[in-house]
């Protein structure tokens, strides 16, 4: 789930006064004191024994005493000894997760942009965080079937319908004008060859056949690259879907103003975030990043929590939550590995049984 830390090695009554504190902190957001501690680590110690032991793990950068108060409160590298070695995690109930399937299949007929987005709505509606998914590229998919339009002397449109049954328009710029007959032969020969085939295999493809080429076929395949150089190439667009970011404005962790503005601005570029969710990318199972851990400024008071989705053998994307880092990592870490479990499977559903 996360790198293992130094500070992994606790004895026995450390870490559990260290589980403690960090469930109480998390449940009542205030710092914990060592008389609370006493009522309910379970531990049969003193009240001076305990601050004995959170004045060592504040030593090794835990916890940390706000100067206001008698308690203490965790630090990230105290979140992340806890998400690392202390936490107990159990699995999302079935009904939720039949829950959750169900949400999918009823949003907006099943093509990919509207799974994505009810998946992200859904993760911030079960944590009241920030839901985020990372759109797959589209070169990811096979396409099912092409037709080209002719605009003008300039310009092709071509219609692509994918495998998702995710359909696009995309206008080509041409260096001469085609007459619906030559578009048709281009279409009815990507159609016929390469159905099924992802886009950028469809492209290496062509060039190759086209160097090989002669004679009649010359022609038709100088054609066919240069339409489906602009037709089958990546396109522009949203890289990313954001749910909820509003839901962190009434989080008690979150109340500095600058701080959050800085958060909502690196919202609004999304690039930043992208990057982070495509380190993830290669990694199984779940993610977390807490604080500084991500490596960006504006997501410091914040933690991370992601979890690849894809089909069998591949990875399309990410999905995650963002929040602050008290939260309770139990229920959010099953939320998020069911959301992109049940995703996953949205995008690949199984073919009826013959």
């Amino acid at each position: 789930m996360a790198n293992a830390t130094p500070h992994a090695r606790l004895d026995a009554r450390a870490r559990q006064l260290l589980r403690t504190l960090i469930a109480r902190h998390i449940r009542d957001g205030e710092p914990v004191g060592s008389q609370t501690l006493a009522r309910h680590s379970g531990l049969d110690v003193s009240p001076a024994t305990i601050r004995n032991i959170l004045a060592d793990l504040e030593e090794q950068g835990l916890l940390s005493a706000p100067h206001t108060s008698a308690g203490r409160v965790p630090t990230a590298q105290g979140y992340r000894v806890f998400v690392d070695t202390l936490l107990q995690v159990q699995p999302l109930p079935n009904a939720e997760v039949a829950r959750l399937r169900g949400e999918l299949a009823g949003s907006g007929g099943g093509s990919t942009q509207a799974l994505l987005g009810s998946a992200s709505e859904l993760v911030s509606a079960m944590t009241r965080f920030v839901g985020v998914v990372s759109v797959p590229r589209r070169e990811q998919f096979a396409f099912r079937h092409i037709d080209f339009v002719p605009l003008d002397a300039q310009r092709v449109m071509a219609i692509l319908v994918f495998a998702d049954s995710d359909v696009q328009n995309r206008i080509i710029q041409v260096r001469r004008a085609y007459d619906a007959s030559e578009l048709e032969r281009v279409a009815n020969y990507l159609n016929a060859s390469f159905a099924g085939r992802p886009m950028a295999e469809i492209r290496a493809t062509l060039v190759r056949e086209l160097q090989a080429a002669r004679d009649e076929m010359e022609a038709l395949l100088s054609h066919t690259v240069e339409l489906a150089e602009q037709a089958l190439a990546p396109a522009d667009g949203d890289d990313m879907v954001l749910a909820g970011q509003n839901r962190l404005i009434g989080v008690q962790d979150l109340s500095d103003l600058d701080r959050l503005r800085e958060l909502f601005e690196a919202f609004a570029r999304k690039r930043e975030i992208l990057q982070l969710l495509e380190r993830t990318i290669r990694a199984p199972g779940v993610r977390i990043f807490i604080g500084e851990e991500t490596g960006l400024a504006p997501l410091e008071g914040v933690s991370l929590v992601t979890a690849p989705y894809g089909g069998p053998g591949k990875v399309l994307g990410v999905l995650g939550v963002i929040g602050p880092t008290r939260m309770a990592y139990d229920r959010v870490i099953p939320v998020v590995q069911a959301t992109a479990e049940v995703l996953g499977a949205a995008l690949n559903p199984e073919p009826p049984a013959p």
